[in-house]
């Protein structure tokens, strides 16, 4: 089985819980930084029309998992824009948050 298509980016979950295991704050930084991320879209920023400056980048995307929040980004990022990708990676780090590379599954054969 041939499969020419290009594998899936990675992605990175920076996770609201500081190394030593307290809660980040404040309790939006999650959609904070996935709001300065916004601009970092497939084809690049420049949507027009109505909703064109609403909603996070693919790339970037503010959630909660369990019960803590999390920004999981792309590493697609990194080709796009390395210095966006060095300013989320940098967040997490000089706040000391935990970061978590996630184990994709690959998307099932199509059938047809």
């Amino acid at each position: 089985m041939t499969n020419n298509s290009k594998p899936k980016p990675r992605e990175v979950f920076i996770q609201g819980i500081t190394r030593d295991g307290r809660t980040f704050r404040p309790s939006d930084w999650a959609e904070r930084l996935a709001g300065a991320m916004s601009c970092f879209r497939p084809g690049g920023g420049t949507r027009s029309g109505i909703g064109s400056a609403i909603g996070y980048s693919p790339y970037c995307i503010p959630t909660v998992i369990g019960s803590t929040k999390c920004v999981v980004v792309s590493e697609a990022l990194k080709d796009i824009e390395p210095m966006a990708w060095d300013f989320v990676m940098n967040f997490a780090r000089d706040n000391d948050l935990q970061v978590m590379e996630a184990c994709l599954i690959p998307d099932p054969p199509k059938k047809g």
